[in-house]
């Protein structure tokens, strides 16, 4: 009996560590410990037909096989548990590629215009966003009458601080610290009061350049950009310099490029002409060299202001800037 008792709970514990699932193992729980045809059971229901001084060590042998079997499938349903929760990898599939954080086309754009002109030897300097009247338009000659002061055209927090409507500022704060030579960059974010639309938003982006030094011409104006819309674009972007003006540089000049679209031949985007316009520049007015107390016989300087959100819709051809603003994933996972 003993033998037959080890042997089928030896059976049991076989068939125990064999089951995979939870409806594997129940089916060896009822096979062995069923209350009716459970093979335990029965050994248990029959024990009365033993003589009287087998049927304490029989029972108790039968038992303590009954509570190993108990404690094995215990020990067996939290394994097949557990094997459950846990996640199943095939080593020998592709791994998903994660979705990478990028920087913003207008970030980009920035940190490119920044490259180009740091290798020409600027500076980049930066300057508050709230500014007084005095630094965003009367140091940059733009008197008190001067329309670019309406409270319709800026955003003024009181009678003299507002929100910068360009980066200009900058220099005037450098020059009033530093002697020439100087040679500057200063990007940051402009405001205005322009109505939302394809073209236009009530906050920009700006790079505002500056040298100032002895012996500097228009020449060295039109070369320094020249070089950087070769760097932005390509070597066969051609460039042309429209007489315009501005009250802090004269010369004054309105710099076009050659469509990047249609290389100069026409088309919508440049209205037919093969022209865009990305950038205003000059030679330094007298009066703001007067305004830092800069000798103008002495030293002369150009200066040169840049939309970046403009750079940037015609370097990837985007014809909307909202689209900049949106946080669309779709559109600004392209760049």
């Amino acid at each position: 009996m003993r033998e037959k008792l080890e042997r089928l709970r030896l059976e049991a514990k076989r068939k125990i560590d064999e089951a995979t699932n939870e409806k594997e193992l129940e089916a060896v729980r009822v096979e062995f410990l069923g209350r009716r045809q459970g093979k335990i059971t029965q050994i248990l229901r029959n024990i009365t037909d033993l003589s009287p001084q087998d049927r304490p060590l029989v029972g108790e042998l039968v038992n303590q096989i009954k509570r190993a079997v108990q404690e094995d499938l215990k020990r067996r349903e939290k394994e097949i548990s557990r094997e459950e929760e846990e996640e199943w990898v095939d080593i020998t599939l592709p791994g998903k590629k994660p979705l990478l954080g990028r920087l913003h086309p207008i970030t980009q754009t920035l940190e490119e215009i920044k490259r180009i002109f740091i290798g020409l030897g600027f500076q980049v300097v930066r300057g508050p966003e709230v500014e007084t009247e005095y630094y965003n338009f009367e140091a940059l000659n733009m008197p008190r009458y001067h329309p670019a002061r309406d409270e319709q055209d800026s955003f003024y927090l009181d009678d003299t601080h507002l929100l910068r409507t360009q980066t200009s500022p900058v220099q005037i704060r450098v020059m009033e610290k530093k002697s020439p030579p100087i040679r500057i960059i200063a990007p940051g974010r402009c405001y205005r009061r322009d109505a939302v639309d394809a073209s236009h938003f009530p906050m920009f982006h700006q790079v505002e350049g500056l040298a100032v030094d002895k012996s500097i011409t228009f020449s060295d104006l039109k070369g320094c950009l020249t070089y950087f819309v070769h760097q932005m674009f390509d070597k066969k972007t051609r460039l042309r310099f429209r007489p315009s003006f501005f009250p802090f540089t004269e010369p004054s000049a309105e710099v076009d490029i050659s469509c990047i679209m249609c290389k100069g031949r026409g088309c919508r985007v440049c209205s037919g002409k093969g022209w865009l316009e990305i950038l205003g520049a000059g030679m330094v007015d007298p009066e703001v060299f007067r305004k830092v107390n800069y000798d103008p016989e002495k030293y002369q300087g150009f200066a040169f202001g840049m939309g970046v959100e403009r750079i940037c819709m015609l370097k990837y051809g985007i014809d909307d800037i909202r689209l900049f603003f949106q946080n669309d994933l779709r559109f600004l996972s392209q760049f």
